[in-house]
């Protein structure tokens, strides 16, 4: 897989800003909710930096971090940003460059589709939480998922990974699905 180009990046930037800004909200309001005061939160997949902006403005608290495989994506994350402090580095799910037991929550949106090899992922998310910390990945309900449900399964209590799909305000279909897991 390769990082966006810079027109792509920019394209994305502004559908994302008009036309996901509810699914962020909704994501930002799970993430609140589950974090403690000053807890560390890694997004993987940050694109332009939305979600990390939405979750700055409701915990100012809370030590964010984002990773995108794009270095475009990351200079708009960057600015997208600009009023939150964050930590964001290019880098990609199946070999994060983070410490092990990083973060208190490691949050997806929209990107696990993207993911070349659900093993590899698996592996670094686990590695990068911190004991009964929590991983929720939001994506797409149509996505071929049964790779990464067998990967998440291996790596996290099986009872813990479980699929919901979310409907937010704005679609009342429901567009899309959440994996979450907690780890041991």
């Amino acid at each position: 897989m390769s990082g966006f180009g810079e027109q792509e990046s920019r394209g994305y930037d502004r559908r994302a800003s008009k036309l996901l800004g509810g699914l962020y909200r909704h994501i930002a309001d799970e993430a609140a909710a589950a974090t403690g005061a000053g807890e560390a939160v890694l997004d993987v997949g940050t694109g332009p930096g939305l979600l990390l902006a939405h979750l700055g403005r409701r915990r100012p608290d809370l030590l964010l971090h984002g990773v995108d495989l794009s270095p475009h994506m990351i200079a708009l994350a960057r600015a997208n940003r600009a009023e939150h402090a964050a930590e964001l580095s290019v880098g990609d799910v199946g070999a994060l460059p983070y410490p092990d037991n990083s973060f208190d929550l490691v949050v997806s949106s929209l990107s696990m589709h993207e993911w070349p090899d659900p093993v590899a992922a698996a592996a670094e998310l686990e590695r990068v939480l911190r004991p009964r910390g929590t991983l929720a990945i939001y994506d797409f309900r149509f996505v071929r998922d049964a790779s990464m449900r067998s990967a998440l399964g291996a790596r996290f209590a099986a009872p813990t990974v479980r699929r919901k799909v979310v409907r937010p305000r704005w679609y009342p279909i429901g567009l899309y699905a959440q994996w979450s897991a907690r780890a041991a």
